[in-house]
């Protein structure tokens, strides 16, 4: 029969492998699941990606519209200008009765000014507050939609990244773990398994912040 002295070295590494084994299980289990949750940010960000493209395009159709728009206002007016100038009424009234109705509100508002007389009136009815045009309202309430979708792209890059680098973590915990099964000094053995859950624990403590996606 051995004496105590000689079973109490062998009965402490065995219960250093246990912890060290521990260890390597559940840090194996943390990369699976960093490493799954990595993916679906990556995807969480292509698929906002592409809902930021989308409002995008939509937002340059409407400021297109808008300018276009805005080309046949100046153009229509420029046409009942002349014609008003020459006194031309039939001409100028065909052309008056087909200002687009943004247009004619603001025209309104500018011939309430006395523009003929008064020299303070604005030089054209393009300048008044009451030119406002729905498309290009449009256009710059879908440029605030993309900028928050751009936003949430950046957000879900740094999650991903976020996850990634509790990989790292983790396999630094795997490495600690590994070696202490290595080393035959008792304490250094100790130091190194203690250090890997420390690394482990840690990383654990900061997913614990993190989001999670398990969207289908």
């Amino acid at each position: 029969m051995a004496p105590p002295a000689e079973t109490a070295p062998e009965h402490r590494r065995n219960w250093q492998d246990v912890v060290a084994t521990v260890l390597l299980v559940v840090a194996a289990v943390a990369t699976s699941w960093s490493s799954y949750q990595a993916t679906r940010w990556n995807g969480e960000q292509a698929a906002a990606a592409g809902r930021t493209n989308a409002i995008r395009i939509d937002a340059a159709r409407a400021q297109g519209l808008a300018e276009a728009q805005t080309q046949i206002d100046v153009a229509t007016f420029i046409a009942w200008a002349e014609a008003d100038q020459r006194g031309d009424e039939t001409t100028a009234g065909f052309f008056l009765d087909r200002f687009r109705d943004e247009f004619r509100t603001a025209y309104d508002a500018w011939m309430a000014t006395d523009p003929v007389t008064n020299p303070d009136a604005p030089k054209t009815p393009f300048p008044m507050k009451e030119y406002q045009l729905d498309a290009r309202q449009d256009a710059a309430e879908l440029d605030k939609a993309a900028e928050a979708s751009a936003a949430e792209v950046r957000i879900d890059i740094q999650r991903s990244s976020n996850y990634v680098l509790t990989v790292v973590l983790y396999a630094v915990a795997l490495f600690f773990a590994g070696m202490s099964t290595r080393v035959a000094a008792g304490r250094l053995r100790w130091a190194l398994v203690i250090t890997g859950w420390a690394v482990f624990l840690g990383a654990i403590a900061w997913i614990a912040t993190f989001p999670v996606s398990l969207a289908i």
